[in-house]
């Protein structure tokens, strides 16, 4: 039992350090729309903002997002308009101080079989 009190309270801690955004459902008959590499080089001592925009062309809905840091930074990501059960989703990712971004992307969308 004390083991697995550990193990729990080292898996809520490293998933609170994470900076990834997973919004919605990204694995049950979904399918990927769209995968995007997001990279942006790094300036000292400055902060970068770039900004992601995403519209689907046949009105879908977007049933989930997943944006995974890959360089494990302190870098944030919001969603600005639009996301989950919208057509369109606009991304806000800004890094950390004197740090770039690197965030691969990956909008779904509901398979027309299971409509």
């Amino acid at each position: 039992m004390k083991y697995l009190l550990l193990i729990l309270s080292i898996f809520c801690t490293v998933s609170v350090w994470s900076d990834h955004l997973i919004v919605g459902n990204v694995s049950n008959k979904v399918i990927l729309a769209n995968h995007t590499k997001v990279e942006y080089n790094a300036i000292p001592f400055m902060k970068r903002v770039k900004y992601f925009f995403y519209t689907q062309t046949d009105n879908r809905l977007i049933q989930g997002i997943q944006a995974l840091d890959t360089l494990h930074s302190k870098s944030s990501i919001n969603i600005t308009a639009g996301g989950v059960g919208y057509s369109y989703v606009n991304l806000r990712l800004k890094s950390e101080r004197g740090r770039g971004l690197n965030y691969d992307i990956g909008i779904y969308v509901q398979d027309y079989f299971y409509h």
